[in-house]
């Protein structure tokens, strides 16, 4: 077409060559219309026009920028149609620098359209201004859904959903209706507020008012009944839809696993109905975190294997490969890629840190710590709540207390983290040292049942009982309500200080006023609480009356301590060959029983317990506590002491 008009001397009309750009831009030639457009001689406002909306259409907003500034100079006319694009482009450039001389353009030219006037609108809240987004919005005297909902979007979008809300309201005062994209940001403001009784309002009055509920207002819906706690809803909205697609699919699956249900998001994820949606990276990263938290690490490798084949491996995708094989106790694959990241990230270094505290190898993980530091990392709550859990295990004093001047050198105690708090206090508890764990206890300025649960258990590591009865009524003014923790905590203090009527008082309150259902650590606590104390008969009364399962090992372990400790062999020797029975590959029980042979004189039935072992290759590992000994930076001077 171009050459038969070049042949019939037709390029020289303005229309024609107008036109010619307009079909290189149908044709996605953008290079071939900019190279028509210089052709013309004199462009007018239209021909200018249909350049930059080819621009704009293909999204080339940097050429749209320096396209308008060659039009600002060749031309004096204006458009609002223009203004709209070049404001487009400094709204997904974030350019507001060249947006406000935009404005100035704007303000100049005179009689801007509300069109102009939302794109000013939407310009200034893409880039961060929202007092000068609202500015503009409060000139618009001629409202329309659209510059009500462009103003909406820029409060939630700049984290002000309260005022979001509260414009909301004067919008339906204004008997302006919102369409889905109005209902979505409103919805998304509730999830940030944690509005779930507002979120539920607009729930029902978008169904009333019979709007058609599209992507983006279903995915807000899934959103915000995920996050303020209503997975339940959230998958009944989900089950309504009449078409998925992988945006609300995948909105789900997060849900469920953000949730702490991994096996529905692993469902959900393996069902057959969705096959034909293909993942992105947010759903794999989140299918993988719910492999981390089922234990799942054979269905983790197949879905490694799809984002291998998809070629999904940005950093989160990444992060939740390491974390997922760290927490399925495979550290070897999550080394190998944690050092096959090339850009890595606090998070990556957290998951590897942790993979290695979680399965026992403290001391890899403060050099893994040590290697963070060397290579200009920053730790942040996560790392410290982790390292910290290493340094408790580990005992070193030092370490930790050097984490705590950081904590509070960074302002993570001040700002109010309760997570970090807690694993100080814990970390001073476990190296014996109440007294710091009762200072670092008394600055945090919130605390929540796990701390104070943290709390008790650290007076009843160093045998106080009194003190964690204390805190615990303390615990109970401050209308805290104790967790199941708390009470295994009391019950094992208890134990240990021989107040028997003070463990069956706070079993009883725990089960009546509290209305917990007894879990197999709190009938083992309470077993340990009356063989410790010589009640044998009773605890033995206990046991066969408990409404669940009688032959835990761990029931029958506390029991046999007893035995043990106040020779009651008849009673051990029963215990100790039902714990056989359940566990014949565990040393520790023969070791038991060999030793309850010796303490009553029978010293041939301990030697066949001895021989029996050795017979099945079974050996008990010797028992150990850890303490610092010079301890320097590169941790070489761990030493373990009291082997036994």
């Amino acid at each position: 077409m171009h050459a038969l008009l070049i042949v019939y001397g037709q390029t020289g009309e303005l229309l024609c060559q107008t036109k010619l750009v307009s079909l290189y831009g149908t044709l996605g030639l953008i290079e071939s219309a900019r190279k028509v457009f210089d052709q013309i001689t004199n462009p007018d406002i239209f021909s200018y026009k249909v350049m930059i909306r080819w621009y704009f259409i293909n999204d080339l907003y940097l050429d749209i920028i320096g396209f308008y500034t060659c039009m600002r100079k060749c031309l004096n006319e204006h458009d609002n149609i223009v203004f709209s694009i070049v404001l487009k482009a400094c709204s997904e450039l974030h350019d507001v620098y060249l947006g406000r001389n935009v404005h100035c353009h704007i303000v100049k030219a005179g009689s801007p359209d509300s069109f102009v006037l939302t794109g000013l609108v939407d310009m200034y809240a893409k880039s961060g201004e929202v007092v000068s987004s609202r500015a503009v919005f409060d000139e618009i005297e001629d409202r329309n859904v659209v510059c009500w909902t462009s103003m909406i979007v820029g409060y939630v979008q700049n984290y002000c959903a309260e005022e979001a809300l509260s414009l909301f309201n004067r919008m339906r005062d204004s008997l302006v209706e919102g369409n889905e994209y109005t209902f979505g940001s409103i919805v998304r403001a509730c999830t940030k507020l944690g509005a779930l009784h507002q979120g539920k309002w607009v729930h029902g009055y978008v169904i009333k008012d019979g709007m058609d509920l599209n992507s983006h207002l279903i995915t807000a819906l899934v959103d915000m009944y995920v996050k303020c706690r209503a997975i339940t809803d959230a998958r009944s909205i989900f089950d309504e839809l009449c078409t998925i697609d992988l945006v609300s699919w995948t909105a789900m699956v997060v849900g469920y696993t953000q949730s702490g249900l991994p096996k529905e998001a692993l469902f959900l994820f393996t069902d057959k109905k969705w096959v034909d949606i293909l993942p992105n990276s947010v759903t794999i990263a989140s299918v993988i975190s719910a492999c981390a938290q089922s234990g799942n690490s054979r269905l983790g490798r197949s879905v490694h294997g799809l984002g291998i084949k998809l070629g999904l491996d940005d950093a989160s995708v990444t992060n939740a490969l390491v974390d997922m094989y760290a927490k399925c106790c495979m550290i070897g694959d999550a080394q190998y890629l944690f050092e096959t990241v090339s850009n890595k990230d606090v998070i990556t270094w957290n998951s590897i840190i942790y993979g290695y505290t979680q399965g026992g190898s403290a001391y890899e993980a403060l050099r893994l710590f040590h290697q963070m530091r060397t290579e200009h990392f920053w730790p942040d709550a996560v790392t410290l709540v982790t390292v910290l859990s290493a340094c408790a295990s580990l005992g070193v004093v030092k370490v930790g207390s050097s984490l705590h001047a950081y904590s509070i050198k960074e302002g993570l105690l001040s700002r109010g983290n309760v997570y970090v708090g807690t694993a100080l206090l814990t970390f001073y508890a476990k190296c014996g040292d109440a007294k710091s764990a009762r200072e670092v206890f008394d600055g945090m300025e919130e605390k929540n049942t796990v701390t104070w649960s943290a709390m008790i258990g650290g007076y009843g590591m160093q045998g106080d009982c009194s003190g964690s009865l204390k805190l615990l009524k303390d615990m109970v003014k401050e209308k805290m309500e104790p967790s199941d923790v708390t009470f295994t905590t009391i019950l094992s203090t208890c134990s240990h200080t021989g107040m028997v009527g003070d463990g069956w008082r706070y079993f009883d309150s725990m089960c009546r006023q509290y209305n917990f259902v007894p879990s197999m650590k709190h009938y083992v606590c309470m077993v340990d609480l009356l063989a410790r104390n010589g009640r044998l008969e009773e605890a033995w009364d206990f046991i066969k009356k408990m409404p669940i399962l009688q032959s835990d090992v761990s029931l029958l372990g506390a029991f046999l301590h007893g035995c043990c400790l106040h020779s009651r062999f008849d009673f051990g020797e029963m215990a100790v060959r039902r714990m056989m029975e359940l566990n014949p590959k565990d040393a520790c029980y023969y070791a038991l029983m060999s030793k309850l042979y010796a303490l009553d004189g029978r010293w041939s039935q301990a030697y066949e317990m001895t021989e029996l072992m050795k017979m099945r290759d079974l050996s008990k590992s010797p028992g150990c506590s850890r303490v610092e000994m010079n301890f320097n930076s590169d941790f070489s001077s761990l030493r373990l002491a009291s082997l036994a």
